[in-house]
């Protein structure tokens, strides 16, 4: 009988164990945030406790052996695998991803903060080289437009891919919140009058 229990405990265990090699191969594969369903529909499981103990698992095991690659539970309940943030520059250039210099990247931000935003007041505060900026972040599918225009001029939204890239939260309130935590943004009103003026007289390549 304690055999018979033995054997059939067998297949149960190695379920658990597949699963969770899915789960982690899914997240090294997608290179971006995945939700319980996404994960689930990989790792044949449907109950969101379940895929939540899975991936907190698979965190737990890189945290305890000190892998530069880290799995995080976002704030929205998403996971995702990604390198350690102190090993990101030393690895920058070998990365497949296209990667933003720092102009673009502010003007990503300036966009970020305060969407929607007309593509003019973009210009407008930025410089002229923000329309170079905004149709390099459009090709990379981190910025989008809107359908509705101000005047003449577009509305530029971040996309659900610029959420991902940042490993940020889909709903924009949320998102502008985290942004303002990694940006260190405590005093919002002021930060934004400071970087309005010093994008105003200055051009970033």
């Amino acid at each position: 009988m304690e055999a018979q229990a033995q054997t059939e405990a067998a297949p149960s265990k190695t379920s658990a164990l597949l699963q969770q090699q899915l789960c982690e191969a899914a997240l090294y594969v997608s290179g971006r945030p995945l939700d319980f369903k996404t994960i689930g529909s990989v790792i044949g499981a449907r109950s969101e406790e379940k895929i939540r103990s899975i991936a907190r698992a698979i965190a737990e095991r890189y945290a305890k052996i000190d892998s530069p690659i880290q799995v995080l539970e976002l704030p929205d309940g998403r996971f995702v695998m990604q390198l350690r943030p102190e090993f990101v520059k030393n690895v920058r250039k070998l990365s497949n991803r296209p990667l933003l210099t720092p102009g673009p990247l502010r003007t990503l931000s300036f966009i970020a903060l305060r969407q929607p935003i007309s593509q003019s007041h973009v210009v407008r505060v930025r410089g002229k080289l923000a329309y170079q900026h905004v149709k390099q972040l459009k090709e990379m599918d981190l910025i989008s437009y809107d359908k509705d225009r101000l005047g003449r001029s577009r509305v530029l939204r971040t996309t659900i891919t610029f959420a991902d890239y940042f490993n940020l939260n889909h709903d924009p309130v949320l998102m502008k919140k985290e942004l303002k935590n990694v940006l260190d943004l405590t005093n919002q009103p002021q930060a934004e009058k400071a970087e309005e003026t010093s994008s105003a007289n200055q051009s970033d390549s």
